[in-house]
C-alpha cells in the first residue's frame, strides 16, 4: 500500500504528512516523490524513494508513470501541480486497471477550476457572489486584472492610475478585468475543503492569509468564522470533486459578504498548518482510497487560532555531480 506524491518539487511537509499517516497504519508503507528532475527536487529527498517521469507533455507520461507505480507497489497518487491534473483525470480507468488509484476531481470540473471565467460561473450557480468582471474599454478604478487560466500570481496587476495601463493588458486576450477588493476592507481566506469519494463536504479549514511570498501563503492563522457555515450551505455537494480543494475567499471585514476567487482541485502549499490543526486530510484520503471507509462530517476537528510562520531550510545532497 505504497503513495505517490506526483510533481513533488518542495512539497516537503506534505510528504512528511503521509508518511506519518501511512505508517499508523501501515507500518510497512512507503511514500514514493516523483519528479521530471528528482535530484533537485528536495521532496525527493523526503520521500521512502523517487524517481524521474517524462514532462506532462510527453505522450510516454502516462505509461511510465504506470510502470512505475507498478515496480513500486504504488497503489495511490497524489497530485501536486494544477497541470498534471486534466492528464491524470482523463487517464483515472487506465490506471485504476493497473491498481492504481489517483486522487484526482473529475475533468469536467478540473476544467472549471482552470478557467477563472468558468469557475465565476460556477460560484454564481451555487449563490456565490463573484467580483465583477468588466469590459476593457469601460471600467472603473481602482481594478484588479489577471489570467484567467494563471496561478501562483503570475501577471497578475493592481491598477490604480491610467498612466499604469499597457498595452500588453489590452492586448493579452487572457487578462481579466476585475472589480478591485480593497484588502483595508477585506480579509482574504484559503480554504481547505475536504471531499469525499461521495462528493460531499466533509470538513472547511479557513486559514487568513497574513503574508503570501511567490504566490504561496507564507504567514497563515486558522479561523473559525462566518466562512464555515456559508460553504456548507452553498458547497456542500459538488460533482467531481474529491479529496482536498484549495480555495480563495474574500470576507468583508465588517458585513461578512463573502465573494468566491477561485478553487484549485488539489492540496495548496499552504496546507501544512490545516494538518498541523488536526483536520487530518492524509489519513482520510488513505482510509478511503485504500482501506474503503466513508469519512463522516468533521468540521470541528481543528485547532482555532494556530499561527503558521514559514521559513526556509535546508535539504543536502552529498556527492551531487549536476
Amino acid at each position: 500500500m505504497n503513495i505517490l506524491i506526483t510533481s513533488a518539487g518542495r512539497r516537503v511537509s506534505l510528504v512528511r504528512a503521509f508518511q506519518t499517516e501511512l505508517r499508523r497504519l501501515v507500518p510497512e508503507g512507503k511514500v514514493f516523490a516523483a519528479d521530471a528532475n528528482p535530484v533537485l527536487a528536495s521532496a525527493c529527498h523526503v520521500a521512502d524513494g523517487y524517481f524521474n517521469v517524462p514532462f506532462l507533455n510527453d505522450m510516454r507520461y502516462i505509461e511510465e508513470l504506470k510502470n512505475k507505480c507498478i515496480e513500486n507497489d504504488i497503489r495511490l497518487i497524489i497530485p501536486a501541480i494544477d497541470t498534471e491534473l486534466s492528464i491524470l483525470a482523463k487517464n483515472k480507468e487506465r490506471l485504476e486497471n493497473a491498481g492504481i488509484q489517483a486522487v484526482v476531481a473529475s475533468p469536467e470540473f478540473i476544467g472549471k477550476c482552470r478557467d477563472k471565467r468558468a469557475i465565476h460561473n460556477f460560484f454564481e450557480a451555487c449563490g456565490i457572489a463573484v467580483a465583477k468582471e468588466y469590459g476593457k474599454q469601460d471600467f472603473p478604478l481602482p481594478i484588479f486584472i489577471k489570467p484567467y487560466d494563471g496561478s501562483r500570481s503570475v501577471d497578475t496587476y493592481i491598477i490604480t492610475k491610467k498612466e499604469q495601463l499597457r498595452e500588453h493588458h489590452f492586448n493579452n486576450e487572457k487578462l481579466m478585468f476585475l472589480e478591485y477588493l480593497d484588502h483595508n476592507l477585506y480579509d482574504e481566506y484559503t480554504c481547505d475543503l475536504y471531499y469525499g469519494r461521495d462528493h460531499l463536504l466533509k470538513c472547511v479549514v479557513p486559514r487568513k492569509r497574513l503574508a503570501v511570498r511567490d504566490g504561496e501563503v507564507n504567514k497563515g492563522l486558522t479561523v473559525k468564522n462566518e466562512i464555515i457555515p456559508y460553504l456548507r450551505q452553498h458547497l456542500s455537494h459538488i460533482d467531481g470533486a474529491v479529496g482536498c480543494l484549495t480555495s480563495q475567499f474574500f470576507k468583508h471585514k465588517s458585513n461578512n459578504i463573502i465573494y468566491g476567487i477561485e478553487i484549485n482541485p488539489r492540496f495548496g502549499g499552504g496546507f501544512p498548518l490545516t494538518y498541523l490543526a488536526g483536520a487530518n486530510y492524509p489519513k482520510w484520503i488513505i482510509e478511503e482510497f485504500l482501506f474503503g471507509k466513508t469519512i463522516p462530517e468533521q468540521f470541528e476537528c481543528w485547532e482555532e487560532n494556530l499561527l503558521m510562520l514559514r521559513y526556509d531550510d535546508e535539504i543536502l545532497v552529498h556527492g551531487y555531480q549536476g
